[in-house]
Protein backbone atom coordinates (compact mmCIF):
# COMPACT_ATOMS: atom_id res chain seq x y z
CA UNK A 1 0.00 0.00 0.00
CA UNK A 2 1.50 3.44 -0.69
CA UNK A 3 -0.45 6.56 0.26
CA UNK A 4 0.57 9.68 -1.31
CA UNK A 5 -0.62 13.79 -0.24
CA UNK A 6 -0.11 16.20 -2.44
CA UNK A 7 -0.13 19.24 -0.80
CA UNK A 8 -1.15 22.25 -3.13
CA UNK A 9 -2.89 25.33 -3.85
CA UNK A 10 -3.94 24.38 -7.43
CA UNK A 11 -7.34 24.26 -8.50
CA UNK A 12 -7.26 21.95 -11.62
CA UNK A 13 -6.49 18.08 -9.71
CA UNK A 14 -7.33 15.42 -12.02
CA UNK A 15 -6.96 11.44 -12.05
CA UNK A 16 -6.03 10.11 -15.46
CA UNK A 17 -5.54 6.34 -17.18
CA UNK A 18 -3.32 5.98 -20.12
CA UNK A 19 -2.87 2.51 -21.50
CA UNK A 20 0.19 0.69 -22.82
CA UNK A 21 1.24 1.69 -26.50
CA UNK A 22 3.35 -0.85 -27.10
CA UNK A 23 3.64 -4.95 -26.35
CA UNK A 24 5.97 -4.78 -23.57
CA UNK A 25 4.80 -1.74 -21.87
CA UNK A 26 2.72 -1.40 -18.95
CA UNK A 27 -0.80 0.57 -18.73
CA UNK A 28 -0.99 3.56 -15.66
CA UNK A 29 -3.04 5.75 -13.89
CA UNK A 30 -1.70 9.08 -12.58
CA UNK A 31 -2.63 11.67 -10.28
CA UNK A 32 -2.09 15.68 -10.42
CA UNK A 33 -2.91 19.11 -10.56
CA UNK A 34 -0.10 21.59 -11.95
CA UNK A 35 -1.00 22.05 -15.59
CA UNK A 36 1.59 22.40 -18.35
CA UNK A 37 1.88 22.87 -21.84
CA UNK A 38 -0.55 21.84 -23.94
CA UNK A 39 -3.38 21.26 -21.17
CA UNK A 40 -1.11 18.34 -19.81
CA UNK A 41 -0.77 17.88 -16.52
CA UNK A 42 2.45 16.83 -14.40
CA UNK A 43 1.67 13.83 -12.53
CA UNK A 44 2.35 13.93 -8.93
CA UNK A 45 1.80 9.92 -8.73
CA UNK A 46 0.56 6.83 -10.21
CA UNK A 47 0.86 3.18 -10.88
CA UNK A 48 0.95 0.74 -13.66
CA UNK A 49 -0.23 -2.66 -14.05
CA UNK A 50 2.91 -4.12 -12.59
CA UNK A 51 2.54 -2.52 -9.25
CA UNK A 52 4.98 -0.41 -9.86
CA UNK A 53 3.76 2.98 -8.30
CA UNK A 54 5.67 6.28 -6.98
CA UNK A 55 5.03 9.56 -5.69
CA UNK A 56 6.69 13.17 -6.22
CA UNK A 57 7.40 15.72 -3.35
CA UNK A 58 8.83 18.96 -2.89
CA UNK A 59 12.41 19.43 -1.48
CA UNK A 60 15.34 21.41 -1.47
CA UNK A 61 18.78 20.46 -2.30
CA UNK A 62 21.95 23.14 -2.49
CA UNK A 63 23.13 23.33 -5.84
CA UNK A 64 26.55 21.55 -6.84
CA UNK A 65 28.65 20.98 -9.80
CA UNK A 66 26.48 18.80 -11.83
CA UNK A 67 28.02 15.04 -12.01
CA UNK A 68 25.08 14.00 -14.82
CA UNK A 69 26.46 16.17 -17.43
CA UNK A 70 27.36 13.98 -19.81
CA UNK A 71 23.75 12.12 -19.52
CA UNK A 72 20.76 12.58 -21.67
CA UNK A 73 19.26 15.99 -20.89
CA UNK A 74 14.88 15.74 -19.90
CA UNK A 75 13.50 18.02 -21.97
CA UNK A 76 10.00 17.02 -21.27
CA UNK A 77 9.01 16.45 -17.72
CA UNK A 78 5.20 14.78 -18.33
CA UNK A 79 6.97 12.12 -21.01
CA UNK A 80 9.83 11.19 -18.49
CA UNK A 81 7.46 10.52 -15.67
CA UNK A 82 5.21 8.97 -17.33
CA UNK A 83 7.17 6.98 -19.41
CA UNK A 84 8.82 5.11 -16.58
CA UNK A 85 5.60 3.62 -15.28
CA UNK A 86 4.62 2.77 -19.02
CA UNK A 87 8.52 0.89 -19.32
CA UNK A 88 9.21 -0.38 -15.80
CA UNK A 89 7.94 -3.08 -13.29
CA UNK A 90 10.44 -2.87 -10.72
CA UNK A 91 13.17 -1.01 -8.76
CA UNK A 92 15.48 -2.25 -10.52
CA UNK A 93 14.36 -1.45 -13.58
CA UNK A 94 14.04 1.98 -12.71
CA UNK A 95 17.36 2.62 -11.44
CA UNK A 96 18.38 1.18 -15.25
CA UNK A 97 16.42 3.70 -16.72
CA UNK A 98 16.69 6.75 -14.57
CA UNK A 99 20.67 6.35 -14.72
CA UNK A 100 20.77 6.81 -18.30
CA UNK A 101 19.37 10.62 -17.52
CA UNK A 102 20.55 13.92 -15.80
CA UNK A 103 17.82 13.76 -13.20
CA UNK A 104 19.14 16.79 -11.72
CA UNK A 105 17.17 18.50 -14.09
CA UNK A 106 14.25 18.02 -10.63
CA UNK A 107 16.73 20.20 -8.47
CA UNK A 108 13.13 21.11 -6.17
CA UNK A 109 11.80 17.62 -5.95
CA UNK A 110 12.74 14.01 -4.36
CA UNK A 111 11.09 10.98 -6.06
CA UNK A 112 9.60 7.36 -4.08
CA UNK A 113 9.69 4.52 -6.11
CA UNK A 114 7.74 1.57 -5.15
CA UNK A 115 6.96 -1.96 -7.07
CA UNK A 116 4.68 -4.73 -5.64
CA UNK A 117 7.56 -6.49 -4.35
CA UNK A 118 8.02 -3.82 -1.43
CA UNK A 119 11.52 -2.33 -2.53
CA UNK A 120 12.09 1.05 -3.09
CA UNK A 121 14.05 3.53 -4.61
CA UNK A 122 14.36 7.55 -3.38
CA UNK A 123 15.70 9.84 -6.49
CA UNK A 124 17.22 13.01 -4.92
CA UNK A 125 18.82 15.88 -7.59
CA UNK A 126 22.39 14.00 -7.27
CA UNK A 127 21.86 10.50 -5.93
CA UNK A 128 19.65 7.20 -5.69
CA UNK A 129 19.06 5.45 -2.72
CA UNK A 130 17.63 1.84 -2.74
CA UNK A 131 15.67 0.28 0.47
CA UNK A 132 13.21 -2.48 1.56
CA UNK A 133 11.94 -1.94 5.11
CA UNK A 134 8.35 -2.86 5.75
CA UNK A 135 7.11 0.59 6.77
CA UNK A 136 8.74 3.47 5.44
CA UNK A 137 7.93 7.30 5.66
CA UNK A 138 8.95 10.06 3.48
CA UNK A 139 8.18 14.16 3.69
CA UNK A 140 9.88 17.23 2.11
CA UNK A 141 13.53 17.14 2.52
CA UNK A 142 16.40 14.54 1.06
CA UNK A 143 17.44 11.62 3.39
CA UNK A 144 21.08 11.59 2.24
CA UNK A 145 21.41 15.35 3.38
CA UNK A 146 19.25 15.48 6.49
CA UNK A 147 19.55 13.76 10.01
CA UNK A 148 16.12 12.18 11.58
CA UNK A 149 16.66 15.42 14.38
CA UNK A 150 16.35 17.62 11.34
CA UNK A 151 13.49 15.07 9.53
CA UNK A 152 11.33 15.05 12.73
CA UNK A 153 11.17 19.36 12.77
CA UNK A 154 8.50 18.89 10.01
CA UNK A 155 5.12 18.27 11.53
CA UNK A 156 3.74 16.15 9.05
CA UNK A 157 6.95 13.42 8.82
CA UNK A 158 6.92 13.25 13.10
CA UNK A 159 3.39 12.87 13.04
CA UNK A 160 3.65 9.75 10.22
CA UNK A 161 6.57 8.17 12.07
CA UNK A 162 5.26 8.80 15.41
CA UNK A 163 1.52 7.09 14.19
CA UNK A 164 3.84 4.27 13.07
CA UNK A 165 5.25 3.59 16.02
CA UNK A 166 1.61 3.83 18.16
CA UNK A 167 -0.06 1.82 15.80
CA UNK A 168 -0.01 -1.95 15.00
CA UNK A 169 1.04 -1.22 11.07
CA UNK A 170 -1.90 -3.31 8.81
CA UNK A 171 -2.18 -3.27 4.68
CA UNK A 172 -6.26 -2.40 5.18
CA UNK A 173 -7.62 0.82 3.69
CA UNK A 174 -8.56 2.32 7.25
CA UNK A 175 -4.98 2.07 8.12
CA UNK A 176 -3.95 4.10 5.46
CA UNK A 177 -6.65 6.27 5.45
CA UNK A 178 -6.09 7.08 9.03
CA UNK A 179 -2.15 7.44 8.39
CA UNK A 180 -2.68 9.64 5.44
CA UNK A 181 -5.16 12.15 7.48
CA UNK A 182 -2.42 12.43 10.06
CA UNK A 183 0.15 13.46 7.98
CA UNK A 184 -2.27 15.68 6.00
CA UNK A 185 -1.88 19.77 5.90
CA UNK A 186 -4.85 22.35 6.22
CA UNK A 187 -3.16 25.44 6.88
CA UNK A 188 -4.88 28.69 8.26
CA UNK A 189 -4.77 30.25 5.32
CA UNK A 190 -6.87 30.20 1.80
CA UNK A 191 -5.86 27.35 -0.13
CA UNK A 192 -3.13 25.69 1.45
CA UNK A 193 -3.37 22.02 2.30
CA UNK A 194 -3.69 18.77 1.12
CA UNK A 195 -5.15 18.53 -2.26
CA UNK A 196 -5.26 15.20 -3.35
CA UNK A 197 -4.72 11.94 -1.29
CA UNK A 198 -4.24 8.95 -3.46
CA UNK A 199 -3.95 5.08 -1.85
CA UNK A 200 -2.01 2.86 -4.64
CA UNK A 201 -2.78 -0.57 -3.28
CA UNK A 202 -0.36 -2.54 -5.61
CA UNK A 203 -1.73 -6.11 -5.09
CA UNK A 204 -5.18 -5.71 -6.42
CA UNK A 205 -4.11 -2.35 -8.82
CA UNK A 206 -6.59 -0.56 -7.30
CA UNK A 207 -6.38 3.24 -6.18
CA UNK A 208 -8.73 5.27 -3.12
CA UNK A 209 -8.79 8.99 -3.92
CA UNK A 210 -9.04 11.73 -1.05
CA UNK A 211 -9.93 15.19 -2.18
CA UNK A 212 -8.81 18.45 -0.63
CA UNK A 213 -8.28 17.00 3.26
CA UNK A 214 -11.44 15.31 3.69
CA UNK A 215 -11.34 11.88 4.55
CA UNK A 216 -15.09 10.88 5.09
CA UNK A 217 -15.80 10.28 1.08
CA UNK A 218 -13.23 7.94 -1.01
CA UNK A 219 -14.05 7.28 -4.40
CA UNK A 220 -12.25 3.85 -5.96
CA UNK A 221 -10.93 2.98 -9.53
CA UNK A 222 -9.85 0.05 -10.66
CA UNK A 223 -6.98 -0.05 -12.78
CA UNK A 224 -7.52 -2.44 -14.83
CA UNK A 225 -11.39 -1.37 -15.58
CA UNK A 226 -10.15 2.02 -16.26
CA UNK A 227 -7.75 1.03 -18.70
CA UNK A 228 -10.23 -1.03 -20.50
CA UNK A 229 -12.48 2.01 -21.18
CA UNK A 230 -9.23 3.47 -23.09
CA UNK A 231 -7.23 6.42 -22.38
CA UNK A 232 -9.00 9.31 -20.26
CA UNK A 233 -8.88 12.06 -17.85
CA UNK A 234 -11.26 13.10 -14.99
CA UNK A 235 -11.32 16.37 -12.93
CA UNK A 236 -11.48 15.18 -9.40
CA UNK A 237 -13.63 17.86 -7.75
CA UNK A 238 -15.97 16.39 -10.37
CA UNK A 239 -16.07 12.94 -8.73
CA UNK A 240 -16.98 14.38 -4.87
CA UNK A 241 -19.69 16.14 -3.01
CA UNK A 242 -19.25 20.01 -3.32
CA UNK A 243 -16.40 21.24 -0.71
CA UNK A 244 -17.08 24.93 0.51
CA UNK A 245 -13.51 25.50 1.38
CA UNK A 246 -12.18 24.15 -2.09
CA UNK A 247 -15.10 26.73 -3.43
CA UNK A 248 -13.30 29.42 -1.47
CA UNK A 249 -9.69 28.28 -2.86
CA UNK A 250 -11.10 28.22 -6.71
CA UNK A 251 -12.62 31.97 -5.94
CA UNK A 252 -9.29 33.20 -4.04
CA UNK A 253 -8.07 35.91 -6.55
CA UNK A 254 -4.35 36.13 -6.77
CA UNK A 255 -1.46 37.49 -9.26
CA UNK A 256 -0.83 33.81 -10.16
CA UNK A 257 -3.98 32.72 -11.20
CA UNK A 258 -5.43 35.98 -12.62
CA UNK A 259 -3.46 37.57 -15.30
CA UNK A 260 -5.26 40.54 -15.24
CA UNK A 261 -4.47 41.25 -11.45
CA UNK A 262 -0.84 40.87 -12.51
CA UNK A 263 -0.96 43.87 -15.04
CA UNK A 264 -3.00 46.05 -12.18
CA UNK A 265 -0.31 45.41 -10.17
CA UNK A 266 2.21 46.37 -12.78
CA UNK A 267 0.39 49.60 -14.08
CA UNK A 268 0.15 50.70 -10.21
CA UNK A 269 3.74 50.14 -10.04
CA UNK A 270 4.60 52.32 -12.94
CA UNK A 271 2.06 55.01 -10.94
CA UNK A 272 3.94 54.23 -7.60
CA UNK A 273 6.94 54.84 -9.64
CA UNK A 274 6.24 58.30 -12.11
CA UNK A 275 4.21 60.35 -9.53
CA UNK A 276 7.35 60.72 -6.92
CA UNK A 277 9.51 61.15 -10.02
CA UNK A 278 7.29 63.97 -11.05
CA UNK A 279 7.27 65.72 -7.67
CA UNK A 280 11.20 65.55 -7.29
CA UNK A 281 11.73 66.72 -10.93
CA UNK A 282 9.07 69.97 -10.17
CA UNK A 283 10.97 70.72 -6.52
CA UNK A 284 14.54 71.10 -8.63
CA UNK A 285 13.43 72.23 -11.30
CA UNK A 286 11.47 75.49 -10.29
CA UNK A 287 10.79 75.33 -6.81
CA UNK A 288 8.10 78.10 -6.74
CA UNK A 289 5.71 75.37 -8.51
CA UNK A 290 5.68 72.68 -5.34
CA UNK A 291 4.51 73.81 -2.55
CA UNK A 292 5.91 70.48 -1.22
CA UNK A 293 8.96 70.13 1.19
CA UNK A 294 11.64 67.90 0.09
CA UNK A 295 11.44 65.64 3.37
CA UNK A 296 8.01 65.40 2.16
CA UNK A 297 8.88 63.91 -1.38
CA UNK A 298 11.61 61.82 -0.08
CA UNK A 299 8.92 60.05 1.85
CA UNK A 300 6.96 59.42 -0.88
CA UNK A 301 9.55 58.09 -2.75
CA UNK A 302 10.89 55.64 -0.51
CA UNK A 303 7.50 54.46 0.25
CA UNK A 304 6.65 54.28 -3.22
CA UNK A 305 9.98 52.43 -4.39
CA UNK A 306 9.48 49.93 -0.91
CA UNK A 307 5.90 49.23 -2.83
CA UNK A 308 7.10 48.65 -6.18
CA UNK A 309 9.55 45.96 -4.76
CA UNK A 310 6.83 44.59 -2.82
CA UNK A 311 4.99 44.76 -5.55
CA UNK A 312 7.58 42.77 -7.46
CA UNK A 313 7.93 39.85 -4.57
CA UNK A 314 3.88 39.28 -4.67
CA UNK A 315 4.45 38.76 -8.70
CA UNK A 316 7.13 36.35 -8.46
CA UNK A 317 6.30 34.52 -5.20
CA UNK A 318 3.32 32.71 -5.29
CA UNK A 319 3.54 30.99 -1.45
CA UNK A 320 3.39 34.39 0.39
CA UNK A 321 -0.79 34.41 -0.31
CA UNK A 322 -0.80 31.23 0.97
CA UNK A 323 1.23 30.70 4.01
CA UNK A 324 1.40 32.59 7.38
CA UNK A 325 1.49 36.17 7.44
CA UNK A 326 4.64 37.59 8.18
CA UNK A 327 5.52 35.40 5.38
CA UNK A 328 9.37 33.48 6.02
CA UNK A 329 11.14 32.56 2.72
CA UNK A 330 13.98 30.37 3.94
CA UNK A 331 16.01 30.66 1.16
CA UNK A 332 16.15 34.84 1.11
CA UNK A 333 15.99 36.95 3.91
CA UNK A 334 15.18 39.89 1.84
CA UNK A 335 11.80 38.66 1.00
CA UNK A 336 11.16 38.20 4.72
CA UNK A 337 11.79 40.88 5.68
CA UNK A 338 9.93 42.57 2.68
CA UNK A 339 6.75 40.87 4.32
CA UNK A 340 6.29 43.65 6.66
CA UNK A 341 6.18 46.10 4.10
CA UNK A 342 1.85 46.18 4.44
CA UNK A 343 2.09 46.82 8.36
CA UNK A 344 4.75 50.00 7.20
CA UNK A 345 2.16 51.17 4.89
CA UNK A 346 -0.70 50.54 6.98
CA UNK A 347 1.47 52.89 9.91
CA UNK A 348 2.00 55.38 7.30
CA UNK A 349 -1.74 55.61 5.74
CA UNK A 350 -2.95 58.33 8.61
CA UNK A 351 0.05 60.73 8.99
CA UNK A 352 -0.05 60.66 4.94
CA UNK A 353 -3.85 61.57 4.57
CA UNK A 354 -3.42 64.12 6.75
CA UNK A 355 -0.69 65.71 4.68
CA UNK A 356 -3.05 64.99 1.31
CA UNK A 357 -5.67 66.92 3.32
CA UNK A 358 -3.89 69.79 4.14
CA UNK A 359 -1.95 70.39 0.97
CA UNK A 360 -5.41 70.30 -0.89
CA UNK A 361 -6.87 73.01 1.68
CA UNK A 362 -3.50 75.33 0.72
CA UNK A 363 -3.77 77.60 -1.96
CA UNK A 364 -0.30 77.35 -2.34
CA UNK A 365 -0.62 74.23 -3.89
CA UNK A 366 -0.97 73.35 -7.66
CA UNK A 367 -3.38 71.37 -8.78
CA UNK A 368 -1.59 69.25 -10.85
CA UNK A 369 0.65 68.22 -7.35
CA UNK A 370 -3.06 67.87 -5.41
CA UNK A 371 -3.49 65.24 -8.22
CA UNK A 372 -1.03 63.20 -7.93
CA UNK A 373 -1.56 63.24 -3.48
CA UNK A 374 -4.88 62.09 -4.12
CA UNK A 375 -4.10 59.42 -6.64
CA UNK A 376 -1.11 58.17 -5.07
CA UNK A 377 -3.37 57.98 -1.62
CA UNK A 378 -6.03 56.04 -3.64
CA UNK A 379 -3.15 53.74 -4.95
CA UNK A 380 -2.20 53.35 -1.26
CA UNK A 381 -5.29 52.52 -0.15
CA UNK A 382 -6.00 49.81 -2.84
CA UNK A 383 -3.12 48.40 -1.91
CA UNK A 384 -4.12 48.07 1.59
CA UNK A 385 -7.54 46.66 0.84
CA UNK A 386 -5.60 44.05 -1.36
CA UNK A 387 -3.78 43.23 0.86
CA UNK A 388 -6.01 42.92 3.34
CA UNK A 389 -8.32 40.55 1.26
CA UNK A 390 -4.67 38.34 1.09
CA UNK A 391 -4.15 37.78 4.41
CA UNK A 392 -0.76 39.45 4.60
CA UNK A 393 -1.91 41.59 8.02
CA UNK A 394 -3.07 38.34 9.72
CA UNK A 395 -0.42 37.47 11.84
CA UNK A 396 -2.60 36.64 14.51
CA UNK A 397 -3.21 33.07 13.03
Amino acid sequence: MVGCNHDAWFTTPKVWFENATQPNEYGAGFTGAREVNHNRTAPQSGMNTAGLTFSRLSSYYPQQNNPFADRLKISDEVNYLTNILHKCATVAEVIKHIEQYDHSFFMDDIFIYIDSLGDYLIVEPYRLIEGNEPNYVLANFCPSITDNKQARKMERYRNGVDFLKMHHVESSLDYCTALSDTMHVCRNRNGDGTLITSIWDTQDKSVNLYFYHSYDTAVQFSLTKELAKGDHIMSIPSLFPKNSEFERLVNYKTPSNTIELTILLVILAGLLAFFPFVLGISKFWKNKFNAMSFKSILTITVLNLLLIAYVFVLITNKNIFYFDAPYKDYSSNIISASSFTPFLLLLLIGPILFYTINRLQSDKTKLWIKTILVSNNLIYIFLIVGFAYWGLYNFWT
